[in-house]
């Protein structure tokens, strides 16, 4: 029986190369200053939703929220297997926290629809919460797995799946569509297939068109708007019969409430951003006996670090 996959995926920052310019003032993340990468578990999870597609047949579509530039992974997926692309890319929904971001993406699910799994990495390297899947989960109203380690079988409408639990695993069956969140050690990503990125590469959203378009204008020109949206609506169906156009859908076409996307729809508020800078030279040796024990608690407790 075939099944179809929803892959949640995310470009983030590459977090193994900060930079001093890599936070602004207010304390939020200077995005513009570094370079971007595939978040690493959701090309875990990409790899577990190809594996069910080898295994059983069915489709794989892979939704991205972010800004033009997220195109880039939904390539990369196209290049791995991936079948449909997509990039929920809308002005409104700037500045989502994981409420905003979970809300956003069940309602791009639910517009794709006929799905059996969703498979998002566990977390992401930018946030660490993994917060989104669960609640995406819950938004679709839908059984989750977390931590998938391994597909066992898929026979109907259910699915035997092994989640590790810290010290070992263990197997669970669940009814379908389920949501599974992905770690790292479940599978070995597979290398991009050089025939399906010739196929692939020129592919683009009308975002990215419109880019392109703008950069063509001269410094001291005046970009005339008119002219603009006419040019890129060319470009995007000449694209779109040579079936080289990336879908993008803002949050009217995934008929979300603008109220529960971006800012005002996240709760979350930074109270303070905090630098530490590790001052202490040296080392201390702590004895492996109860009143070792007790002095080294003692001390993280006066310092702060703990409590």
């Amino acid at each position: 029986m075939p099944y179809n996959s929803i892959v949640l995926v995310k470009q983030v920052p590459d977090t193994a190369n900060v930079t001093a310019d890599a936070m602004k003032e207010d304390g939020t993340v200077n995005r513009g200053a570094l370079p971007t990468i595939f978040n690493p578990e959701d090309l875990h999870a990409l790899e577990a939703a190809l594996e069910v597609k080898d295994r059983f047949g069915g489709a794989v579509t892979v939704i991205s929220m972010g800004p033009p530039k997220a195109a880039d992974v939904l390539r990369e997926c196209l290049f791995r297997g991936a079948d449909r692309a997509i990039l929920i890319s809308d002005r409104r929904a700037a500045a989502s926290d994981t409420l905003a971001t979970s809300y956003i993406l069940s309602q791009a699910v639910k517009t794709v629809g006929n799905y059996d799994f969703v498979f998002c990495g566990r977390q992401a390297i930018d946030g660490d919460t993994a917060q989104v899947g669960p609640q995406c989960a819950e938004k679709l109203g839908i059984p989750q797995v977390t931590y998938l380690e391994k597909i066992v079988d898929a026979k109907d409408k259910t699915a035997v799946l092994r989640r590790h639990i810290g010290n070992g695993w263990e197997e669970v069956k669940t009814k379908l569509p389920v949501l599974i969140t992905v770690i790292e050690t479940a599978n070995e990503p597979r290398p991009w297939s050089a025939i399906k990125m010739m196929k692939n590469k020129h592919k683009k959203t009308e975002l990215e068109i419109g880019s392109e378009v703008r950069n063509e204008y001269q410094p001291e020109e005046k970009p005339d708007e008119a002219k603009i949206n006419a040019e890129v609506k060319k470009r995007a169906e000449k694209l779109k019969n040579k079936n080289a156009l990336l879908e993008q859908w803002g949050l009217d076409e995934i008929q979300a409430d603008p109220d529960r996307c971006g800012l005002s729809g996240s709760p979350t508020k930074v109270f303070k951003i905090q630098s530490i800078v590790l001052k202490k030279e040296g080392h201390t040796e702590i004895p492996p006996t109860k009143e070792g024990i007790s002095k080294l608690i003692r001390e993280l407790v006066t310092d702060r670090t703990l409590g």
